[in-house]
């Protein structure tokens, strides 16, 4: 369940992309210490658990899957040891003379500037009251609302669901039967799960809703085909205690005011673009790109 709202209906997708790094970049100042342990030395000079902590918000994203433990450890150490070396052979090289090198590296303190800046922005905005407040305006949008746990047997035709109802009659498992009869990819024993009224394609949720549990409806026909829907359970689906969402509460209070402050930055400054896409006015008919795909993620089941 989505407790909270998305921020991409309330600011511009280019704000998320600015958002990425913070939770790693938060995550590494969260483990440095007062004197962080050193875990090598190239000619004396130190490569300490904080200069691993950077480098693995760095890499660590791009390190294969199975890379893990000692071995994980092994690979950014020796990683951080040859980036020393080749960058000191560059210094000795005098590679950073160039203009190239000049351009990249305003490019990353830039980077590394904003990051901090959010980190310290998320930080201080991410209060016990902020918390709260957001939850209680989260749990007011998502009132009580009533729920079934249902299974279902797909099939093509009138005929064939009426024939899976005749052995469900008989005695059979229903799950059994969805087992071996049902079209719905889904499978397992046809399990729906919970769902809301609004989470399936209208008749199958109006013939759902008006079973009790242990009740098996007749043949119901929707777009899908013919279903055979035994509904398992009822309950009111409720907003989640506080205690459960309290860190996407954080989150949630931290990338807004993240995003408070980019589009604060961005409405001061004067702002001239000149990429093509930018430039083309925008097209007052064109339908608006939805903040969230179109599609129910419940509906393709095939209810």
């Amino acid at each position: 369940m989505r407790a909270f709202p998305s921020l991409a209906t309330r600011s511009p997708a280019r704000v998320a992309l600015a958002l990425g790094a913070i939770g790693l970049l938060a995550a590494a100042v969260a483990t440095a210490r007062a004197d962080p342990k050193v875990l090598a030395t190239i000619d004396g000079a130190p490569i300490t658990e904080e200069d691993f902590n950077d480098a693995l918000v760095d890499i660590g994203p791009g390190l294969p899957e199975k890379l893990e433990g000692p071995e994980r450890q092994k690979y950014v150490l020796d990683y951080i040891i040859d980036l020393r070396l080749v960058a000191k052979q560059a210094l000795a090289d005098k590679i950073e003379g160039g203009a190239d090198f000049a351009r990249r590296l305003a490019y990353y303190h830039d980077k590394l500037a904003m990051e901090s800046l959010l980190s310290s922005v998320a930080k201080s905005a991410t209060t016990e009251d902020a918390e709260r407040k957001a939850y209680d305006e989260a749990a007011k949008a998502q009132p009580p609302e009533p729920e079934v746990h249902a299974r279902h047997i797909l099939l093509p035709t009138e005929e064939e669901a009426k024939a899976a109802l005749a052995r469900v009659k008989a005695g059979e498992d229903f799950a059994k039967v969805a087992t071996e009869l049902s079209k719905d990819p889904a499978g397992d024993g046809g399990d729906l799960g919970w769902f809301t009224k609004d989470r399936m394609v209208p008749e199958f949720a109006d013939a759902a809703f008006k079973l009790e549990p242990g009740q098996v409806s007749d043949p119901v026909k929707s777009q899908f085909g013919w279903h055979i829907i035994k509904v398992e359970g009822k309950r009111m689906k409720t907003f989640p205690p506080f205690d459960q969402v309290k860190d996407q509460a954080a989150r949630y209070v931290a990338q807004k005011a993240q995003t408070a402050l980019i589009t604060s930055l961005r409405e001061k400054a004067k702002i001239e673009r000149f990429d093509e896409e930018a430039a083309k006015p925008a097209d007052p008919a064109a339908p608006a790109e939805p903040a969230t795909p179109a599609a129910d993620p419940a509906k393709p089941k095939t209810p």
